[in-house]
């Protein structure tokens, strides 16, 4: 190749990078110190991301009277630290909820008490504008629950209120001041009490 050749004169190099000069570390931000200010320490509230800049001995000295909470009253404080549980950021109650209010119980779903139907007009549930469901499902009982049924004289699919006022007969009826001493009634009196308070535990009532 020749050295005359014009390819030469596009070549281009890279100019050597002139020594970066060394900046001198900052000196300490504390009244009459010439120490270097190598450590960092925060401005204070509503200072995020600031720092002094001071050695160690007066960092030192700082940090033991630095009170983020400073000026701040009783309530304030509180209220910085409930919101600092959710990085305040805004949250809601799960009370806007609508729906939540409505929901049913574990024992109503458990006892078949309660039919999973989607009703946002509320055409279907108690109270709301339709005749109610068009096929109602009979509850599903375990034994412990038909045989407390049985025991109050009731069908399965009694109501809340058909429960307690059956309760409240049967206990006027069988209670050991009403009875006059009889055994018999006495033994139907507590098995009365038992179905009743199992009937309410599962929700029936």
């Amino acid at each position: 190749m020749r050295l005359d050749s014009k390819y030469f004169d596009r070549i281009r190099t890279r100019r050597k990078r002139e020594p970066e000069t060394e900046q001198a570390p900052p000196t300490c931000q504390w009244d009459g110190c010439d120490k270097k200010g190598a450590h960092r320490a925060p401005v204070g509230r509503n200072a995020e991301g600031q720092f002094f800049l001071f050695c160690f001995e007066h960092v030192k000295e700082y940090n033991k009277g630095y009170n983020y909470f400073s000026g701040l009253s009783d309530g304030e404080i509180a209220r910085y630290q409930k919101e600092a549980t959710t990085g305040h950021r805004p949250t809601w109650t799960v009370g806007v909820n609508k729906a939540a209010k409505d929901s049913p119980l574990h024992s109503e779903i458990r006892s078949g008490a309660y039919t999973r139907v989607r009703d946002p007009f509320g055409f279907v549930k108690e109270g709301g504008k339709g005749s109610g469901p068009r096929f109602p499902q009979a509850r599903k009982l375990k034994s412990l629950e038909t045989k407390a049924f049985e025991t109050m004289g009731l069908d399965a699919n009694a109501t809340s209120a058909e429960i307690k006022s059956r309760y409240k007969e049967l206990v006027k009826k069988h209670h050991p001041d009403a009875n006059g001493g009889d055994r018999g009634s006495e033994e139907r009196f507590r098995a009365v009490i038992q179905a009743y308070q199992l009937l309410k535990q599962n929700g029936f009532c």
